[in-house]
């Protein structure tokens, strides 16, 4: 075919060289056949992929240290190269390692997910750095170690259910965090919807939309629902969180707060172990233990539970917990051995505040326990609660869009709003907690604002009368 659609050029280069020597001749047909190949034998190399993406960091959850993560699609060095922001660009460096994730769908895609700790790092001191190896360098970014004082008065953007498509309130948040409004992002489940559509394209995707927030600032994570495919192994293995069990609980310390994560999704994928329930509840047992020592609960006296499926909501989208008794919340009866629930476990130990996401819209309680409101008084119900506060923030954005709220909510609800948005939070002190909600759709308002006040934590805390 290529000489038929060719014919004209190929009598004219015919005649043109004819009176050279048969050889030349030749020589020269080869070379013309090639070059006119040249695009098809090309399409058949693969692409080299060395430079960094989805560049994100994380706390280690030990002072003075940070994890800076990054994708590569060929094998490359891993290497972090910084310096203290107004000194020697670069003058630092520190090697890491790569491991290997194949996404389980049909193309078995193959990416590098490179992981460097850096450490000794000045508290509150801000550094400048780039992430790759010679074969390709990220751009530069910044980040401010995070502040070791149990003074320090951390601010926090919190949300949930944030997509690749109609991710609304992506770019105020962008916008914010590069102006330095916030200390750590926490991103409480669903992620992309989802990672692994597309042969995981979908997650890389989302992943270089968030790099211009995580990039400056912790992205700290917990599992939701829609990473559940295969095994949720497209978070298990982009996301680095402090601990051992490759993210999918861990817990860590900030300013007076000590803040765990975990997986309520344990309590629904039981194809994955169901030994995972007890597994992540002894461990939470014991991580709430440790907590609760006097000489640590002094230092840190606040403690914040993260997870993605709330105890209580009031949509009416006939999903998880309008449907029944929040697995979350009260356990599973209907497997062997019974599995225990949470809200309990988090009562008995004191949990002063309890984030979660899931519902696509934002929901604060009154602080509630055993379903009933236990307020601290009639004229300031959030200070000295009763009980835990709960707060639902999932509404950031997706394909999914907003829900619905039930008409006739429970007591328990204090304020409810359907607007696209996203939380913010601050740990001011030992004793106060401020926390506001922004509408994506009315321009960044504040549309909520909260002050919980505690003089007294731990289980006491709930019995004893100011």
């Amino acid at each position: 075919m290529w000489f038929m659609c060719n014919h004209s050029s190929f009598l004219s280069v015919t005649t043109l060289y004819s009176h050279q020597p048969d050889g030349k001749m030749v020589t020269f047909l080869a070379a013309y056949v090639l070059l006119n190949f040249a695009p098809l034998l090309v399409l058949s190399v693969p692409p080299i992929w060395t430079q960094p993406e989805q560049v994100h960091l994380s706390y280690a959850g030990i002072p003075g240290s940070m994890v800076v993560t990054w994708t590569t699609f060929n094998k490359t060095d891993s290497m972090v190269e910084y310096g203290l922001q107004g000194g020697r660009l670069f003058e630092m460096s520190a090697k890491g390692d790569a491991t290997i994730f194949v996404d389980s769908g049909e193309e078995k895609r193959k990416m590098f997910i490179h992981r460097v700790t850096l450490t000794g790092l000045k508290p509150a001191a801000t550094y400048v750095y780039h992430c790759g190896s010679d074969e390709g360098w990220s751009d530069i970014f910044s980040f401010t170690a995070l502040n070791s004082s149990f003074s320090f008065s951390p601010r926090f953007a919190l949300y949930g259910d944030l997509g690749n498509e109609n991710p609304q309130s992506l770019a105020r948040l962008q916008k914010e965090t590069q102006l330095g409004m916030y200390d750590v992002i926490l991103h409480i489940g669903d992620f992309a919807y989802d990672m692994h559509e597309d042969n995981a394209r979908i997650g890389d995707e989302f992943m270089r939309q968030i790099q211009s927030i995580a990039a400056y600032v912790p992205y700290m994570t917990c599992p939701g629902n829609h990473e559940a495919t295969y095994n949720f192994s497209n978070y298990r293995n982009r996301f680095s969180m402090p601990g051992q069990t490759e993210s999918l609980w861990y817990s860590w310390n900030l300013g007076s707060a000590h803040i765990i994560s975990f997986s309520t999704e344990v309590y629904f994928y039981l194809e994955y172990g169901m030994d995972l329930i007890f597994k992540q509840y002894n461990w939470l047992k014991d991580d709430l233990e440790e907590a609760n020592k006097p000489e640590n609960r002094a230092k840190r006296p606040w403690i914040i539970t993260m997870g993605h499926r709330p105890m209580y909501c009031s949509d009416d989208d006939q999903d998880d917990c309008t449907k029944y008794d929040s697995w979350v919340r009260v356990g599973r009866t209907d497997i062997k051995p019974p599995a225990p629930g949470l809200e309990d476990l988090f009562y008995q130990y004191g949990v002063d505040l309890e984030l979660w996401a899931h519902e696509h819209t934002y929901e604060r309680l009154w602080p509630v326990y055993g379903d009933k409101v236990y307020n601290g008084s009639k004229e300031q119900p959030y200070v000295n609660p009763k009980a835990p506060v709960h707060i639902i923030t999932g509404s950031a954005g997706c394909r999914e869009r907003t829900d619905r709220f039930n008409p006739n909510p429970k007591e328990w609800s204090a304020f409810r709003s359907t607007d696209y948005g996203y939380s913010r939070m601050q740990v001011v002190n030992a004793t106060h907690i401020y926390l506001e909600q922004v509408s994506d759709d009315q321009y960044g308002k504040v549309i909520d604002s909260t002050w919980v006040v505690k003089e007294k934590h731990g289980f006491s805390s709930w019995l004893t009368s100011f």
